[in-house]
C-alpha cells in the first residue's frame, strides 16, 4: 500500500450515510473531525461495534479510518460506518471478501423506517376500536 493512498467505501444504514475513508496507520478512527470515543461519548458497545470488521480479520491498529457521516442517531451511523469499513477492506482486499461475509458485515440492513399514514396515529397504529 502506498504511504499516501486510501481507501474509500459508502455504508448506509436507515437514515444515516457513512462515507469512510481507510488508510494505513495505528488504528485512529476519525468521525466528523472528532475521535471516535469523543463522538460515541465512550460508549464500549458502539466503539466495539466499530472495530467488529478488524476483529474478524485479526487486522486491529492497522489503519487509520477518516469519517464523515450525516443522518441518523448514534446506532444507525455505527452500523452504516462499519458496513462502510468492511467494503473498504474488501476494495483494498478481496481476499477479506469471504471472511467478511461469513461474519454478515458486507450486506446492508435495508429496513427503514414506515411512513405515518394520514388518519392513523403512526404508521401502523390506529385509534382504539369502541364497540358502545
Amino acid at each position: 500500500m502506498a504511504k499516501n493512498s486510501y481507501f474509500y467505501a459508502l455504508g448506509r444504514r436507515k437514515s444515516a450515510t457513512a462515507r469512510v475513508r481507510l488508510q494505513g496507520g495505528k488504528g485512529a478512527i476519525t468521525i466528523n473531525a472528532k475521535p471516535a470515543e469523543e463522538y460515541l461519548a465512550d460508549s464500549k458497545h458502539l466503539l466495539n461495534k466499530l472495530q467488529q470488521p478488524f476483529t474478524v480479520l485479526d487486522q486491529a491498529n492497522k489503519f487509520d479510518i477518516t469519517v464523515v457521516v450525516s443522518g441518523g442517531g448514534h446506532d444507525g451511523q455505527v452500523e452504516a460506518i462499519r458496513l462502510g469499513i468492511a467494503k473498504a477492506l474488501v476494495q483494498m482486499n478481496e481476499d477479506f471478501k469471504s471472511t467478511l461475509k461469513r461474519a454478515d458485515l458486507l450486506s446492508r440492513d435495508s429496513r427503514e423506517k414506515e411512513r405515518k399514514k394520514f388518519g392513523l396515529k403512526g404508521a401502523r397504529k390506529q385509534r382504539q376500536f369502541t364497540k358502545r
